[in-house]
């Protein structure tokens, strides 16, 4: 196994537009429905055509390539006759990548397979409960996608490696970019007391994804929600990993602690928004930081409404990014399409600033810039990733059953391949182009 080349595909591969999270959550073709039971068929297709100039796994010129997939199901639920609402879902997820594969190496074009994405059960409260609020009471199991927070720590099982890494032994079967798969293979997962006030959760999951090692983990949140924002705390417990696909940092899982203070909302400022998280990771050799601190505004009043956000992001020299991944669009917690993605930092080691501007020409359409200041903390036995990138992009929804997403990303390292970094062909500006196609039902 080629551990450098390991390391850095271990932490890309998940930087799709928020659209495709709306799109995949919300859009059903309803089979039937009544006043007690809803059942839908779910259908989701994603299309992307990518190209870069230059490549980040050692090989020279650039890439080419397409990449796809198709999740199709039923989902449901039904009414217990005043004992709560049980709910489940069955999908399959069908993904490929043609062409080149990706400019960091993670995939080779020839990746194809079909999979169970989705399989679970659960049951909520509907009003038993009055005290917890409606539906204060949510239990689910199975083959699902967990997050907590906005993320940071936890958002999905969404690395999606191809067959350039390891012989091919961690392919996951095409759709390295679009992620086209996120569920844990085995979660228990209990919600007590709905959206507001005093609300948390207790979490066990599973991954079946080898570049995760194939972790096992126990969770805990603790959040306060009120008008100016939620206020949370977050445990992660480290339990188990598959030590044959482990890295040597992610053996360190094992027993592994983390614990993380965050915040999010505007603070009771209008068109402000607001967020924080702080955690901080107990290792067998020693203690690893990372955090966040963002705030954003929307000049409501004047053209296009547009907003305007600042982040500052620090991850020290060996944190483990877990199963960070798309939170809320382009930049989180991929941050950087070429970076985030192929060249890396992979949310460790790294001090990033970043600034976004987006505005709203039109209710369906929204433009944005997205600027990245790349940092590598500690340079002693690493790649030096020092880096500015600046991504351009549109996110239009032409109707309910179709959403295009065009960006063009700037990406220019301070080395290169011959003497610290990874760029090959030299530290110029590579210039990163893709299209993205959702059409969901």
């Amino acid at each position: 196994m080629n551990h450098r080349k390991f390391t850095g595909a271990l932490r890309g591969g998940l930087a799709l537009a928020i659209a495709v999270g709306m799109a995949s959550q919300a859009q059903a073709y309803e089979l039937y429905a009544d006043d007690d039971t809803h059942l839908n068929a779910d259908i989701l297709a994603v299309y992307g055509l990518m190209n870069s100039r230059k490549n980040y796994d050692g090989t020279a010129g650039g890439s080419s390539w397409r990449e796809g997939f198709i999740k199709y199901g039923v989902s449901g639920d039904q009414g217990l006759a005043g004992s709560g609402t049980a709910y489940g879902a069955l999908n399959w997820v069908s993904s490929g990548t043609w062409g080149d594969g990706d400019a960091g190496g993670n995939s080779d074009g020839s990746e194809r397979t079909t999979k169970i994405e989705d399989a679970y059960l659960g049951w909520r409260s509907a009003d038993m409960f009055p005290v917890l609020g409606q539906d204060g009471v949510d239990l689910s199991f199975g083959r699902q996608v967990v997050k907590l927070g906005r993320g940071f720590l936890i958002n999905d099982d969404g690395l999606n490696l191809g067959k350039g890494p390891a012989d091919g032994a961690l392919n996951r079967g095409g759709a390295y970019y679009l992620a086209a798969r996120h569920a844990f293979d085995r979660t228990a997962v209990v919600r007590i007391g709905g959206e507001e006030g005093l609300h948390g959760s207790a979490v066990w999951l599973k991954s079946d994804n080898r570049a995760q090692a194939e972790t096992e983990l126990a969770a805990g949140t603790l959040d306060y929600t009120g008008k100016a924002g939620t206020l949370g705390l977050t445990w992660v417990h480290g339990i188990d990993v598959a030590e044959e696909w482990a890295s040597p940092a992610q053996t360190l899982r094992e027993d592994l602690d983390v614990y993380s203070l965050r915040g999010e909302g505007d603070a009771g400022i209008e068109n402000a928004n607001f967020a924080f998280e702080y955690a901080w990771q107990d290792l067998d050799t020693g203690s690893e930081t990372a955090w966040y601190a963002e705030a954003g505004y929307t000049f409501a009043d004047l053209a296009w409404s547009p907003n305007l956000t600042y982040r500052y992001t620090r991850y020290s020299e060996s944190w483990d990014p877990l199963f960070t991944g798309l939170s809320t669009g382009y930049g989180t917690w991929f941050q950087g399409e070429v970076a985030g993605n192929y060249a890396g930092p992979f949310n460790s080691n790294t001090a990033i600033h970043h600034l976004g501007f987006k505005v709203n020409p039109l209710p369906n359409l929204t433009l944005g810039a997205l600027y990245f200041d790349f940092n590598t903390l500690q340079q002693r036995d690493a790649l030096n990733l020092d880096a500015r990138e600046l991504d351009v992009f549109a996110e239009w929804v032409v109707n309910d059953n179709l959403i295009i997403s065009p960006l063009i990303g700037l990406y220019q390292p301070k080395k290169d391949a011959s003497n610290g970094g990874n760029q090959v062909g030299g530290n110029g500006t590579n210039v990163y182009s893709q299209l993205v196609v959702i059409v969901p039902f």
